[in-house]
């Protein structure tokens, strides 16, 4: 990430070109600012990378009002955290509370003061920097810092459907650390977190695609979910990850399957999806190789397909 990355974006919406170039130079000193002179173009540039972190926002506008470009930015998924700030000369109990009910997060009043505005923008900036800290904390399992099965759900069902949209393979695995009771019985605990960290580190030190996704499932469960990726290449991934973690070296005296810590694998391949393929039902058939895995003797790899 470099500097400019993290010097937050504020898109400044309003029709009268005098007030754009007031408040642009009041922030640029702080801020990168976007500017939108429409409602769409407002919409526009609030989807487009660097996306705003605040947003500002003129309520009488041609064409689209400010409170239509706030409610559609609100019912967007991609838009619908950014805090709006009303500027408006309208200022009555009623359009205030229509803004707030519409999701803004705060209301000033033409004519302002610019260094009160510099200075709700700060508040609001604050604000939703330490939300989006919890929100990153919320889809992070805390010991082994990969995602959770709250992200995993999010993930998964966003690549279901891309899959299903674009008629591509979607492949899962779903790996499992080999006789971890019996790891945790005789290592004690505090190894047991230590060799969940060393297993997940693998995991992730082991996928190079940046749509790739490693989450702890739960217990000694990880889940792998692999865009775009057939069945013959996600069991070599499958095989790779296996190998990788045997390769840890972890010691394990009590396992019948390697002398070392190891890790069973089951998964499968939804190529092309159809209608009743869900996260569940692809989780299902996964877990169902994983058993089989287990069966056969663990410390492997099975896939099956739709």
């Amino acid at each position: 990430m470099t500097a400019n990355e993290t010097i937050p974006v504020v898109l400044i919406v309003d029709d009268v070109p005098t007030n754009i170039k007031l408040l642009a130079s009041a922030l640029r000193q702080d801020y990168r600012v976007k500017v939108a002179s429409r409602g769409e173009d407002a919409l526009q540039g609030a989807r487009l990378e660097p996306q705003p972190d605040l947003i500002l926002l003129d309520v009488m506008m041609p064409d689209m009002d400010g409170y239509e470009v706030c409610r559609r930015l609100k019912s967007d998924p991609v838009t619908e955290f950014i805090p709006v700030i009303f500027i408006t000369a309208r200022d009555t109990d009623e359009d205030q509370e229509l803004g707030f009910n519409l999701g803004c997060v705060d209301y000033i009043t033409k004519p302002f003061s610019v260094p009160i505005v510099k200075a709700r923008i700060r508040t609001h900036l604050r604000l939703k920097r330490q939300a989006d800290a919890l929100e990153r904390l919320s889809h992070i399992d805390q010991l082994t810092g990969l995602a959770n099965r709250r992200q995993l759900a999010t993930t998964f069902e966003m690549e279901l459907k891309r899959a299903a949209r674009e008629g591509m393979p979607l492949s899962i695995l779903i790996v499992d650390i080999d006789h971890f009771k019996d790891y945790n019985d005789h290592y004690g605990h505090g190894a047991g977190d230590v060799c969940l960290r060393q297993v997940a580190s693998s995991l992730m030190n082991s996928l190079s695609r940046p749509g790739d996704l490693v989450t702890r499932y739960g217990g000694e469960e990880f889940v792998v979910i692999l865009p775009m990726i057939d069945s013959a290449a996600a069991y070599a991934l499958g095989e790779r990850l296996r190998e990788n973690i045997v390769q840890l070296n972890i010691p394990h005296a009590f396992s019948s399957a390697a002398s070392v810590v190891s890790v069973s694998i089951g998964g499968t391949t939804a190529e092309p999806l159809v209608d009743a393929d869900s996260p569940e039902s692809l989780l299902e058939r996964a877990d169902k190789m994983l058993y089989r895995a287990k069966e056969m003797g663990r410390n492997r790899t099975v896939l099956t397909t739709t």
